[in-house]
């Protein structure tokens, strides 16, 4: 028996689904979202605890658009939210997610790791300062030393580093799936962001428990280039979300420049993209990419995640592989 066959068989998804697939393969934003409902349907309605990933970031707020629109058309139940706090985000982050979660009436599970936060907290750390391996948990000290074979005394208290990321990150979000038993992850992964991610599919098991508690990945907006996002925004998510919005929809060139009787704080969209920033990580190791918003910016000649720090995206095919996003 196959480790899919061997998932819970109340489940029936096409694991393959998405296969050999591009972009490409769905020509038009229309395209797009029509695959977006069916797999957001599908995620809704097959899972027994389903819970979407929530970073405040442009994907996995669209992701969270198609499942709130997905389970009102169908009465179907919005999933909580699972928001990892790796204690190193944006003021702006935690400020967006909190009102929006407030204004989605939304169920938000705070991923966190709170040994190591506890630690942070008692020593007055800094990003960047050292913690000593020995004073952490067993738990992590596992992690440090069998699962990623890290033989240093002490590491960095950073986001984007092999056991910063693990910790903060990857052991906070499988520790929480464990404890809430989630068997479906909706995510809002796309295949044009990363070399990483472009081979995934629609339904991506993820069912070695040495590894993370058993679960499924469920990924609706996989089919979405950058692009396509801000175009799924401007033209469906803000007109269908915000009042007194055009509904044939109206792409701003500012915080400022908002169709009367709109601010800025009335759309669901971070500051930070209005800020310049294409891509949303660590308060320390991201800055913005340019001074235009993020929708106005080169797309096809600029990379997207320019302003993440590098090393952290070396090492995301083995962060993958220990079950981060």
């Amino acid at each position: 028996m196959s480790e899919a066959e061997a998932f819970p068989d109340y489940l029936d998804v096409d694991y393959t689904d998405g296969e050999g697939e591009t972009p490409e393969d769905y020509p038009s934003i229309e395209d797009k979202i029509e695959k977006a409902i069916e797999v957001t349907k599908q995620g809704l309605e097959q899972y027994e605890n389903p819970a979407v990933m929530w970073t405040g970031g442009k994907d996995s707020t669209l992701t969270l658009y198609f499942i709130k629109e997905v389970a009102e058309r169908y009465d179907l139940d919005v999933p909580p939210a699972v928001f990892i706090d790796h204690y190193q985000h944006f003021d702006e982050i935690m400020d967006f997610v909190e009102h929006w979660a407030d204004e989605w009436d939304l169920d938000v599970i705070w991923a966190r790791n709170e040994d190591v936060g506890a630690y942070v907290d008692e020593n007055g750390l800094e990003p960047g300062d050292d913690i000593p391996v020995s004073e952490l948990s067993e738990h992590n000290q596992h992690h440090i030393r069998n699962i990623l074979e890290y033989e240093e005394d002490t590491f960095p208290f950073l986001l984007d580093t092999y056991v910063g990321n693990h910790l903060l990150k990857t052991v906070a979000l499988n520790d929480t799936l464990e404890e809430y038993d989630i068997d479906g992850v909706i995510s809002g992964v796309r295949w044009d962001e990363q070399e990483a991610r472009a081979d995934e599919t629609f339904f991506s098991p993820r069912h070695d428990p040495d590894i993370y508690p058993p679960h499924d990945r469920i990924q609706p907006i996989l089919q979405f280039e950058e692009s396509a996002v801000w175009d799924a925004f401007w033209y469906f998510a803000v007109p269908d979300t915000v009042e007194n919005y055009p509904e044939d929809g109206y792409v701003p060139t500012s915080d400022t420049d908002l169709p009367e009787g709109v601010t800025q704080e009335d759309v669901p969209v971070s500051p930070k993209y209005f800020a310049g920033f294409r891509s949303l990580g660590s308060e320390v190791s991201t800055d913005k990419s340019a001074e235009e918003p993020a929708w106005l910016q080169d797309m096809e000649n600029t990379t997207e995640r320019a302003g993440r720090a590098q090393d952290k995206e070396d090492l995301m095919e083995r962060l993958r592989d220990l079950g981060y996003m």
